[in-house]
């Protein structure tokens, strides 16, 4: 969609959803940002007012359905959004040893559930108006599982099947949906990591790549190219070619 007027960004308080934030504020531009660090959420929101947006900042959690789904019906009813953008996602890894339930529980919560949980309380609204533009934040990471992060690239390789699925299956209605795959992002979510991170990207120049996706209405929003390239190759390979170099591969912490 060409200039949404009517915005809501989950995990606005750091990383690409922050940057989103930021790139979309501008005068007569209604922004609902959400994120769980209020402190974060509060500054990013006082820098979108200063570009001249309408922001409404809120601290709340993605795994809390009941409560986000009124809220977000709310929002709607008030200014009948434009565009969602479920970006609220979370990574961890392997480098400290095997993922445990409690973590791969964790991560599914945020990053499966939590988009659920942003997306489908809109689509009634938005199928009745026959208008809206839905972002789904996946990654790369999504087209292969790899053993240094295995909950996040399958939490990501879930939301994006649904959302490529989802938008088929609602075009016919008016509404629009895009899947995104970043590679490495500048983040608090990249900083951790303590292995070499191929063509790294600030936040500012993912959030210009993903805003004029979705203004093509482009169904898959991948970036850098090379990076993607090579995952989808990664993803033909036999297992008996890949399984060793990925044995070798470092782990996330």
């Amino acid at each position: 969609m060409r200039d949404p007027r009517t915005i809501v960004i989950t995990g606005a308080s750091s990383g690409i959803g922050e940057a989103l934030a930021i790139a979309y504020a501008a005068p007569g531009v209604f922004l609902a940002l959400l994120g769980r660090d209020r402190d974060r959420l509060t500054r990013v929101a006082e820098t979108c007012r200063q570009r001249g947006a309408d922001v409404l900042d809120e601290g709340r959690d993605v795994i809390d359905a009941g409560g986000l789904a009124g809220w977000l019906r709310q929002v709607d009813a008030a200014h009948a959004l434009d565009l969602v953008i479920a970006n609220a996602g979370v990574s961890a890894g392997t480098a400290r040893g095997l993922e445990d339930s409690e973590q791969t529980r964790r991560i599914f919560a945020i990053n499966v559930d939590g988009v659920f949980n942003t997306v489908l309380p809109l689509i009634p609204a938005m199928v009745a108006r026959r208008r809206g533009q839905i972002a789904i934040m996946s990654s790369l990471a999504s087209f292969r599982g790899l053993p240094g992060a295995p909950a996040y690239c399958a939490s990501k390789a879930a939301v994006r099947v649904w959302g490529e699925a989802l938008r088929t299956e609602l075009a016919p209605s008016g509404v629009s949906v895009s899947v995104i795959c970043p590679g490495f992002i500048e983040s608090r979510m990249t900083a951790s990591n303590e292995f070499h991170m191929p063509m790294l990207m600030p936040a500012a120049r993912s959030a210009e790549i993903i805003i004029r996706g979705l203004a093509r209405n482009r169904g898959r929003i991948a970036f850098p190219w090379p990076m993607y390239l090579a995952t989808r190759l990664m993803a033909a390979l036999p297992d008996f070619l890949i399984d060793p170099l990925l044995r070798r591969a470092p782990r996330k912490i």
